[in-house]
């Protein structure tokens, strides 16, 4: 008797799980909360330097606009539901990250500075607001306006078809408002290098996912796109190594 042939590791199963009903509710479950875990680290080292000036806002900025119109584009096109639970699950955790920037950035005023808000509609101060209740308001208004010309353009295939590949590039670009942050300041203090990590990680896993479940060809495009940018992002690392550990060594003297 041969044990091995007999033996099928894909039929095997725990509690009525197959090997591979396992493995499929394990990569769901990681899709719906790994786009969450790469921004515990960051939220935690803000939260106890009480310091936000190394983190982009801008990066909340793209990830509030992806998920956003990818749960548009999910009522004109279906898609898997993890990926539609992942969106919501991403707003909720930018919202947060975005109270706790503001808040900090406001009690290390020494000197308070003029209130900006969002409805004072100046372009210059856009997604620089010092009031969390502003940043509620633009994205309950965009919500909005997206939700209506979606509700008036559902038939329409080109517009669909446009709103995916917009809410995934938009996530594929995620990226860029902090690889520019960390050029202008030629450092990279303050930002999360585990998130960063956590984000590439999660990048290469969410394109193969993307590949191997066959998801329209503009997630897996712009996933390769993301996992670049986080790339570019680490050699930004290993360039700027020596200048972000004066500034952090600078930041520690003057908490101590």
């Amino acid at each position: 008797m041969n044990f091995a042939s007999d033996f099928d590791i894909a039929t095997f199963s725990i509690m009525g799980f197959t090997i591979l009903d396992i493995v499929s509710i394990g990569s769901q479950a990681a899709m719906v909360l790994g786009g969450v875990v790469p921004f515990i680290p960051q939220y935690l080292d803000i939260w106890r330097s009480r310091n936000a000036e190394g983190f982009s806002l801008f990066v909340c900025l793209a990830l509030l606009i992806a998920n956003i119109l990818r749960i548009m584009f999910w009522f004109g096109k279906h898609f898997e539901l993890p990926l539609l639970a992942q969106s919501i699950i991403m707003i909720f955790t930018m919202l947060i990250l975005v109270q706790l920037c503001v808040d900090v950035k406001s009690r290390m005023e020494i000197i308070s500075s003029k209130p900006r808000r969002f409805t004072d509609f100046d372009p210059a101060f856009f997604w620089r607001w010092t009031d969390f209740l502003s940043y509620l308001e633009f994205v309950t208004l965009f919500t909005l306006c997206i939700g209506i010309i979606t509700y008036l353009l559902i038939n329409s295939v080109v517009y669909i078809e446009l709103l995916g590949f917009m809410a995934v590039f938009t996530e594929a670009m995620l990226g860029a408002p902090q690889f520019l942050r960390n050029f202008q300041k030629k450092s990279t203090a303050g930002m999360s290098r585990k998130m960063v990590g956590f984000w590439t990680c999660g990048d290469i896993f969410k394109t193969v996912y993307f590949i191997l479940r066959e998801a329209p060809a503009q997630f897996w495009i712009c996933g390769m796109l993301q996992v670049s940018i986080d790339i570019s992002i680490f050699i930004q690392v290993f360039i700027y190594r020596h200048s972000s550990n004066i500034v952090d060594r600078t930041s520690k003297s003057a908490i101590s």
